[in-house]
């Protein structure tokens, strides 16, 4: 119900937009607004899709449209040039799924089911942390080449060090697909059994949508997260100087989360229910399609837009925070099983480092504007 009723947002947002010429901190408010239900809807209609297509097509179907409003948003972005911003949602996504998205549905689970440990596949999640650590790798490799290419010897200036950047940017995108494709191919063909996941009861809808009204629905949401998508990117930089935050800090918490709210939601739902085995598959698997395809498409995508993107982090901190993504949530689910309080872990460092991003990014002309607002926020 909650969702539905955002859904007022669409209109207002383009009205704001196009009808009375709105500041574009409103029409950024509301376009925000606006995405998170039609993510929901985006869900909604791959799940009734899947269930004409069976379940290994519905598998593919949800990896495909599972980060759909992210990835829109970020072309979007992308197109406007503002590659730092791209990245920092990239960043954003993959903290805010692993730690944000499970922590809570860890917690959710905890909660409703009296405080009682709650298990899923130690397979499956042994299986999402090692392509964690892949992530690590291949995400914290390009900032060490390009740190390598600035010591003496190397390249010969910042342009060629750029150019090396972005071809191993492209090689190290096309390698995490073709890995992506690979393990798709590991765990819904070939080690099925493996991987299988238990649905028990209320998973998956319960009078599904004829095939027309569910393709219609994905079409039709999709073009509109695409429309409320370029609204949010043109208003982006005004609304970062108008509540004097940056437009990385927007990027790496508030547009990371949007896209990925819809995931959130359901997270808790199967949690509460407790079916943590598909709670876990959504928090963790959305955290590795970030990484090994959202991202590398990102990079593909830019290049053959003109506006070419590396996957070369420029603060420190991003590559700590991938980092510190693999080691606790690796912790937390090696043992196949969580309480509430190893929620509460991953939701405390997920808080930490929104403070830190908070605190670390170029605020614009008014370097205590952010402090204001913090101060305004927590009264």
């Amino acid at each position: 119900m909650f969702m539905n009723a955002l859904l007022a947002f669409i209109p207002i947002s383009l009205l704001l937009k196009y009808a009375f010429q709105a500041p574009p901190l409103w029409v950024f408010a509301t376009a925000v607004l606006a995405i998170v239900p039609l993510a929901d809807w985006l869900r909604k209609a791959t799940e009734h899709v899947a269930v004409h297509a069976g379940p290994t097509i519905g598998g593919l179907l949800n990896v495909t449209f599972g980060n759909m409003a992210e990835l829109i948003i970020a072309i979007f972005i992308l197109i406007g040039g503002n590659t730092q911003v791209v990245k920092a949602q990239i960043t954003g996504s993959i903290i805010g799924n692993a730690l944000l998205g499970l922590g809570l549905a860890i917690v959710v689970a905890g909660f409703a089911n009296k405080g009682a440990r709650q298990k899923f596949n130690a397979a499956n999640a042994g299986q999402l942390s090692a392509m964690l650590f892949l992530t690590v790798i291949t995400l914290t490799l390009p900032a060490i080449f390009d740190y390598t290419e600035q010591l003496p010897g190397f390249a010969a200036s910042s342009a060629d060090r750029a150019n090396l950047d972005e071809r191993l940017s492209l090689g190290v995108a096309v390698i995490l697909i073709v890995v992506y494709l690979l393990n798709l191919v590991y765990t819904l063909v070939t080690h099925k059994d493996v991987f299988a996941v238990e649905e028990g009861h209320g998973h998956g809808p319960e009078k599904p949508w004829t095939l027309p009204v569910a393709l219609g629905v994905l079409l039709g949401g999709t073009a509109l997260i695409a429309l409320e998508s370029e609204m949010l990117s043109g208003a982006l930089e005004a609304t970062a100087s108008t509540l004097g935050l940056s437009e990385f800090f927007l990027g790496i918490i508030v547009l990371a989360v949007v896209g990925n709210f819809a995931e959130y939601i359901a997270a808790m739902y199967f949690a509460r229910r407790g079916q943590m085995d598909l709670a876990v598959n959504i928090g963790i698997g959305a955290t590795v399609q970030v990484a090994l395809l959202t991202a590398p498409l990102l990079v593909i995508i830019g290049y053959f837009l003109g506006h070419p993107m590396n996957l070369v982090f420029s603060s420190p901190l991003e590559l700590i925070a991938i980092i510190a993504v693999a080691l606790i949530v690796t912790s937390v689910t090696k043992d196949g099983e969580t309480t509430w309080f190893e929620g509460v872990l991953l939701l405390a460092v997920y808080l930490a480092l929104a403070l830190a991003f908070f605190y670390v990014t170029p605020r614009g002309d008014e370097p205590e504007a952010a402090l204001h607002l913090f101060r305004a926020l927590t009264g």
